[in-house]
């Protein structure tokens, strides 16, 4: 696959996806705006994560495959915090019909060694719901480690939902040899 920004002209097939994924996609991802599907919103959307890739504060990438190009789903390092911290967050979704077939697994590898690379990070957080079971094995798998629950993290189908807070630290992955 390709990870790459996106581009106003992925806006059909972006919105396609999230279509199709809407009822898997929606448990575990705050509330879509009205216009979530909207030109004007995703034309917002990449402005952002151009802008964002610049100024150094997030990375918002597609997955594309290459024999056909198509938009499988998207990962996002955001909220880079540099000096002392030199962290950031990461957060994925993949269309249902991609999902459980390793694509966010080698998406979320090469974040990961680009960000503690490329990027010279030191940690990276994720979170996610106790219950989403996919989720936590593809961080689990990727070497992240779980750190404990946030209470009320996240506005998840209207009402204020725990979240389990996963970090891989660049130390950690120096001493596994890599």
């Amino acid at each position: 696959m390709t990870l790459r920004l996106p581009e106003m002209r992925d806006h059909a097939a972006w919105a396609n996806l999230r279509r199709e994924g809407e009822t898997f996609l929606r448990a575990w991802e705050p509330a879509w705006s009205a216009d979530h599907f909207s030109r004007q919103a995703f034309r917002t959307r990449v402005y952002w994560a151009w802008r964002a890739r610049d100024e150094g504060k997030a990375l918002a990438l597609f997955l594309v495959r290459r024999e056909d190009a198509r938009l499988m789903g998207a990962i996002t390092l955001d909220n880079i915090r540099r000096g002392p911290s030199q962290s950031a967050q990461v957060g994925y979704w993949i269309g249902p019909a991609f999902a459980r077939q390793g694509l966010m697994t080698e998406a979320l590898e090469a974040v990961v060694v680009h960000a503690f690379t490329t990027l010279d990070l030191s940690r990276i957080e994720a979170a996610c719901l106790p219950e989403n079971v996919a989720s936590r094995t593809l961080l689990e798998r990727a070497g992240f480690r779980e750190e404990g629950l946030a209470e009320g993290y996240l506005q998840i189908g209207g009402r204020w939902r725990e979240h389990v807070l996963y970090a891989l630290l660049r130390a950690d992955r120096r001493q596994e040899g890599e």
